[in-house]
């Protein structure tokens, strides 16, 4: 299976990107995991709704654009749908089984993006009613990646 993760702007943050590079090799055997990282748009400090608004759509526009054709699109959305762990494995073996070979998870950059990206997912996921940063939740995201993947082959994950 191809994993792709259209992301906006680049981790900063060394701790992130240990982790991520060490749950990026631990998934290896796994899938192939590609991460498309566009640029992040400048957001004026007290942005009008309009300005947001047009920002949010130049991002969005750019996601899209790295989306590659025929993948299953999981855009991660606060309002999203809510999977344990075990749902999110058991999504990836019933994608699988109906011949589904490219996931593409997208995270939008500090101001989330454009209803556009919502009407083009095919799941909006949630990882919590809580807020993290975007840069966080591609930790989490990768790290979740891998443990469907485990429980998705009966391994063990937990010591």
């Amino acid at each position: 299976m191809k994993i792709t993760i259209a992301c906006v702007g680049k981790i900063k943050e060394k701790y992130l990107v240990s982790g991520i590079e060490e749950f990026t090799k631990r998934l290896t055997p796994f899938c192939k995991l590609e991460v498309v990282s566009i640029n992040e748009e400048k957001m004026p400090d007290n942005p009008s709704a309009k300005e947001k608004e047009q920002i949010l759509a130049k991002e969005t526009e750019r996601l899209v654009a790295v989306i590659p054709d025929n993948s299953f699109v999981i855009a991660l959305d606060v309002v999203g749908q809510q999977l344990s762990s075990t749902e999110l494995a058991a999504k990836f073996d019933e994608l699988a089984v109906q011949g589904t070979s490219h996931i593409t998870f997208v995270i939008g950059g500090a101001f989330g993006y454009a209803d556009e990206l919502r009407k083009k997912a095919d799941l909006r996921l949630s990882f919590s009613k809580m807020t993290f940063t975007h840069q966080m939740i591609r930790l989490l995201l990768i790290e979740q990646i891998y443990r469907a993947f485990k429980i998705s082959r009966g391994e063990k994950y937990h010591w």
